[in-house]
């Protein structure tokens, strides 16, 4: 029997809860790979050039989720990248969607089918 592969997908987040939640939710579908910083998520593409899907929060100390982002699309263009937020939509945000910097943005607590359905149409 062959089993397939699952996708890869990377999600940075700060509090420890969050990333058991994201796992628990995701990993049955896809490979979950997580980190707790943009520094863990830029080590993270790097170890593992075959993540097609980053999602991250978007409140994080010392560099939050567009910076993040905004670094990782330099070296790795290829990839879909989403935010995560706990707080209203902010014009950064807005503005990241209209610049394209990220297809979309998703508010916690996170609705999973929503996610699920994101992930699904551009893998």
């Amino acid at each position: 029997m062959i089993m397939s592969k699952k996708e890869k997908i990377l999600y940075i987040d700060d509090e420890e809860m969050n990333l058991k939640l994201f796992v628990i939710n995701f990993s049955k579908k896809y490979e979950v790979i997580t980190g707790f910083s943009g520094f863990d998520g830029l080590n993270c593409l790097e170890l593992h050039p075959d993540i097609q899907v980053v999602l991250s929060d978007m409140k994080m100390p010392y560099m939050n989720g567009l910076e993040f982002i905004a670094k990782a699309r330099e070296k790795h263009i290829d990839k879909k990248y989403f935010i995560l937020t706990g707080y209203d939509t902010t014009e950064e945000i807005k503005n990241a969607i209209k610049s394209k910097l990220i297809l979309k943005y998703f508010s916690k607590p996170f609705n999973i089918t929503e996610i699920e359905a994101a992930i699904d149409k551009v893998i």
